[in-house]
């Protein structure tokens, strides 16, 4: 059989002059011609849409420039096209579209690449109105503060001295004077705002801080103790500093703290590695896998090389520069690989005596604030540290860890000052950081403000305060997550199914006879009794009276009820017996009747000596008695 090609069978005369054709290949569209495309044709028409529409955009230069390309794409593609219409090319555009001055035909954009109505025309005013109040919102950083809503976490009854977010904000973290550490997840609490869980991780020491790792999966606890302490996130003990020996003169030779610790810091870029300081003297440096001795230590000196205890100490953002303020009130900066000498030295940066309870960086770097316990708050530049920037004063504190913040967009510092009980409230007060100016205040409660936080993913303000509560501010608009993913959950009720079912008892190898069954669910058992009308039934209330509805009183309608309810039963005699008894003495002597007649025969007769008169006993006594000695 020879196949015939398709030139043989394409036509209508191939399937009129074989009408069976299309039934035998199974299809009808067999035999037909089939549509061919003029490829050159279709490039030109391309090319000539293209050329007017370019020519119609010249006056705006980027959709002039993006046709052409479209053109040029076109032209690219279309080789043999351009051979052959070589006499048409002095229409053709090549290269970027011309300038609108010349253009000869006139441009209307409004019928074809605009969609729509136009808005209309701005004045001048009005453009000018919308910009400076684009440039305020920019300029004002007070704006930008999340205090328009507020929750309450009720810690305890003591100071909150400590407060710790995690880097996801997911999780916040307590501490205080009753020596209690409390977890706050934000996600899995519900209006009434409880701590999932709570614990004394150092027994009897006041906790004095707290903070997340900078992967989250750590706690640095530190203590009133000489030992810090590092918990996991659901408060399980990882490490426990060792303690130092407190005999040895040199603290650099001992392998922990010897006295009381006050703060510490987690390194921002490092992991397991951490920074303590103490009452004795020394800034630690820790690390999670050797809790038996510390990686290095720097000794504050003052500018006579004594010793000088640090009472408060950080890292830098970068983790290169450690900061320690101490209590003579000078401002130590070491570089963290030297542990000699320090970097920075400003030895009266706040008043001597005083407890300097903060020095933190700015998120640049380059600024360093501290809050002194002489009321005041500093802002320092690292790069010229020989006198503060800016100072504020009227800060009252009465706290050892009384803290303050930069804004995420460091252009504010937070800060809190304190306040005698019943003398006022406790503020949060926001300073702006190029000009220093005090923007704007809080008020927070009756206490003193010990603690603030201000977190930069959540744009939310956490505060402890001397009252026992930690208040956590946030706007709807302007913050995430956080104190938003709790305040919308309405409040759990109470299980009461679990206190009425009875505890199950597990006999795995009992015969099934013996063996109980199993209870799916507290809900469903407790529907099966609501159902059970013998378990679902209410005691009857006990009959007063003579009784009724078929039922017997208490006691009765009978005698022998009367008289158990009257005589039998009263015991409200509370008389004297003895005296009850004499009280028939009389009648018994003047007409006996039951014992004195029968021993009447046989009874003997009473003999009593006489008795003599105290006058008697007086005149026989000697003389020498009656004598006043």
């Amino acid at each position: 059989m020879e196949h015939s090609g398709p030139s043989e069978v394409t036509g209508s005369d191939a399937s009129g002059s074989d009408p069976q054709l299309a039934v035998t290949m199974g299809f009808t569209g067999f035999g037909k011609k089939a549509r061919t495309f003029d490829l050159e044709a279709m490039f030109e028409q391309t090319r000539r849409t293209a050329v007017e529409r370019s020519r119609k955009t010249l006056a705006e230069p980027v959709f002039g420039r993006a046709k052409s390309i479209c053109f040029y794409i076109f032209r690219d593609t279309s080789t043999s096209e351009s051979e052959e219409s070589s006499d048409s090319s002095d229409d053709e555009l090549i290269g970027p579209p011309l300038p609108p001055k010349m253009v000869e035909e006139p441009v209307n954009l409004m019928e074809e690449d605009i969609i729509g109505p136009l808005p209309p025309p701005l004045n001048e005013d009005e453009e000018a109105e919308e910009e400076e109040e684009e440039e305020e919102e920019e300029e004002n950083p007070v704006q930008k503060i999340p205090d328009s809503h507020e929750i309450t976490l009720k810690h305890g009854t003591k100071t909150v001295s400590a407060l710790g977010l995690d880097p996801s904000g997911a999780r916040l973290v307590t501490g205080g004077y009753d020596y209690d550490v409390k977890f706050w997840d934000f996600a899995g609490m519900d209006a009434s705002f409880k701590a999932f869980r709570s614990l004394q991780p150092c027994e009897c020491h006041q906790i004095k801080s707290l903070q997340y790792s900078n992967t989250g999966d750590m706690i640095l606890v530190v203590s009133g103790s000489s030992q810090a302490k590092v918990i996991d996130r659901d408060g399980f003990e990882v490490m426990e500093c060792i303690k130092g020996d407190q005999y040895i003169v040199d603290m650099a030779n001992t392998k922990g703290h010897t006295a009381m610790l006050h703060t510490g810091s987690w390194h921002p870029k490092i992991k397991g590695e951490f920074m303590t300081c103490s009452n004795d003297a020394t800034v630690r440096i820790w690390e999670v896998e050797n809790p038996k001795k510390q990686k290095s230590v720097f000794k504050p000196r003052t500018m006579q090389g004594k010793k000088v205890i640090p009472t408060t100490c950080t890292y830098s953002r970068d983790g290169n520069l450690i900061a320690a303020a101490c209590q003579n009130g000078s401002i130590q900066i070491w570089d963290r690989n030297l542990t000699v000498h320090p970097k920075f030295h400003y030895k009266q940066a706040h008043d001597p005596g005083t407890d300097t309870s903060c020095v933190t960086f700015s998120y640049d770097g380059n600024v360093l604030a501290s809050r002194g316990g002489d009321d005041t708050l500093k802002l320092w530049d690292i790069r010229q540290f020989n006198k503060p920037l800016f100072s504020a004063s009227g800060l009252p504190t009465m706290f050892p860890m009384t803290d303050c913040c930069f804004s995420p967009d460091d252009k504010l510092i937070v800060t809190g000052t304190s306040v005698q009980r019943g003398c006022g409230s406790g503020k949060l007060v926001f300073f702006e950081r190029r000009t220093f100016q005090r923007v704007y205040e809080i008020d927070i409660t009756d206490a003193s403000v010990v603690r603030c936080l201000w977190h930069p993913k959540l744009n939310q303000i956490m505060v402890g305060t001397g009252n026992g509560l930690a208040k956590v501010y946030y706007d709807p608009n302007k913050s995430q997550r956080g104190a938003k993913l709790c305040v919308v959950k309405t409040q759990r009720k109470a299980k009461q199914a679990e206190t009425l079912t009875q505890d199950y008892i597990i006999t795995p190898h009992a015969l099934p006879m013996f063996r109980e069954p199993r209870q799916r669910s507290t809900r469903k058992q407790l529907e099966k009794d609501r159902l059970d009308p013998l378990k679902s039934h209410k005691p009857e209330p006990p009959v007063a009276g003579p009784g009724r509805g078929g039922r017997v009183g208490t006691h009765g309608g009978t005698l022998s009820s009367y008289i158990v309810k009257n005589i039998a039963l009263d015991k409200t005699d509370d008389s004297n017996p003895r005296e009850a008894i004499l009280r028939h003495a009389k009648a018994a002597e003047d007409n006996p009747y039951w014992v004195s007649p029968a021993y009447s025969k046989t009874q003997p007769k009473t003999m009593f000596a006489p008795v003599e008169s105290d006058d008697e006993e007086t005149k026989n006594e000697p003389q020498w008695k009656k004598r006043k000695i």
